[in-house]
């Protein structure tokens, strides 16, 4: 090659070196302009931009006060009593309980990492903030909740609460479901085959964080083959009222609960005529209806009303007797304690004491009486008054309200539903492809 070639050769390599260096050159340096321009995501939590502290996040050990935990995280006594006194009159200091979780903000940038800030989680959603940066300054909140609606459907088989856990799905649906239908049906006696369609809300926090069940929607219980709807509406937006009311509008609610005790069974039912070998195949009346459950249970009271007897007597054992007017009253016997006195007043499903086995009794039960007028009667046979139905005003918007609603309950299949569908759906596929061999030969 002559040396003019080579060299001409050899100054374009250097000149395609020189430039493309340069555009690296101008690359980094841009990204060194770019990084220096991005700042860090904002974290936010409690109302505070933790890129701000140093975040120390535990849970109350055993022991432990809100005292000792600020000691430990480098505070000494003289910080922490004027905390103490600043906080004292809006946060009980007392009140933190093992295995909850609490939060520390510390001073970023410093060896000592020195709180500036508390944040106690009594449960999932409330938080309370005791921020002492300057002055105490003690702040209540709640984290933001999302709400996804659910639905479900079973056949009984067991209890509700099982055909529920069988479907992965929490127990507190039960026992909502026995609140909405507490009026109308008889849990301790729901039988095998009896169906349920239920629509309702569960919690979540930051979105994955499921905090428990909401309320009930809308459900359908088909009971004894009877079915009956139930849909939740606001009859007071005012003082938010709120009820459960049937397709027709009617109100699930009546005067009284249909039992004392939730998830149990009735073990001996009123009788007049009942004859006991213990006592020589003698009458013995009995004038109660015994529900068994284990000791502990609470026992509940069934309607409004005022306590006119708590006490422990003879074979009574320990018992609470309620007026609720000048024509019904209930009594609760052989409690293992009680919860309400003499002259209290008392709503309907408020507990006023706890299943237990004083006085004459064979087993763990609450024998449950009921008075008209006096006279100690069967409850399940008496026309108790019902809870009024939705006015004339509110009716055509709560029939509006719950049309979309029951359409979405009624469209829902039951288990044995789908089964018979897909199995539908099986033959008429083997029938067809049968068909389709037969033209092929």
């Amino acid at each position: 090659m002559p040396k003019n070639v080579f060299a001409l050769v050899c100054l374009a390599l250097l000149a395609f070196v020189a430039c493309k260096e340069e555009k690296r050159e101008k690359v980094e340096e841009a990204n060194v302009v770019k990084a220096a321009d991005l700042k860090p995501i904002e974290v936010k939590e409690f109302g505070y931009n933790l890129n701000q502290y140093y975040v120390v996040r535990d849970t109350v050990k055993a022991g432990d006060s809100f005292g000792e935990i600020l000691q430990r995280n480098n505070l000494d006594y003289p910080q922490i009593y004027n905390i103490v006194e600043g906080a004292k009159d809006s946060f009980n200091i007392a009140s933190l309980q093992v295995g909850k979780p609490y939060t520390l903000l510390c001073t970023k940038g410093d060896s000592l990492q020195v709180p500036k800030c508390f944040i106690y989680q009594p449960n999932s959603i409330d938080y309370v903030v005791v921020d002492f940066a300057d002055s105490t300054l003690v702040k209540k909140g709640k984290k933001e909740v999302k709400l996804v609606e659910r639905e479900a459907t079973g056949i009984i088989n067991g209890s509700l609460y099982q055909t529920l856990q069988e479907q992965g799905l929490s127990p507190i649906v039960a026992y909502k479901m026995s609140d909405v239908y507490a009026w109308t049906i008889d849990f301790f006696r729901i039988q095998k085959g009896d169906r349920f369609k239920v629509i309702f809300t569960e919690k979540y926090i930051d979105d994955s964080i499921y905090a428990g069940v909401d309320k009930i929607k809308a459900a359908y219980f088909e009971h004894k083959g009877e079915p009956i709807y139930s849909f939740r509406f606001e009859t007071d937006s005012t003082k938010h009222i709120v009820d459960y009311f049937d397709e027709n509008a009617k109100n699930l609610r009546r005067a009284f609960l249909k039992a004392p005790v939730q998830f149990s069974r009735i073990s001996s039912r009123y009788n007049l005529k009942r004859r006991i070998a213990y006592y020589g195949n003698k009458i013995r009346p009995h004038k109660g209806t015994d529900f068994a459950a284990p000791v502990g249970t609470p026992i509940l009271s069934t309607a409004n009303g005022t306590v006119v007897e708590s006490a422990r007597r003879g074979g009574n054992g320990n018992y609470v007797k309620v007026k609720h007017n000048g024509t019904y009253s209930t009594q609760y016997l052989h409690m293992s304690k009680r919860k309400v006195n003499v002259g209290q007043y008392v709503k309907q499903g408020d507990v006023i004491g706890w299943v237990g086995m004083t006085g004459n009794t064979s087993g763990p039960h609450v024998c449950y009486r009921f008075w008209k007028n006096g006279r100690q009667v069967d409850p399940f046979k008496q026309d108790l008054p019902k809870a009024e139905p939705i006015g004339d005003s509110l009716k055509v918007k709560y029939l509006a309200h719950i049309e979309p609603i029951k359409a979405r309950l009624d469209s829902l299949v039951f288990p044995s539903e789908e089964t018979t569908n897909e199995e539908e759906f099986l033959t008429e596929l083997n029938q067809k492809n049968a068909i389709s061999s037969n033209k092929s030969n």
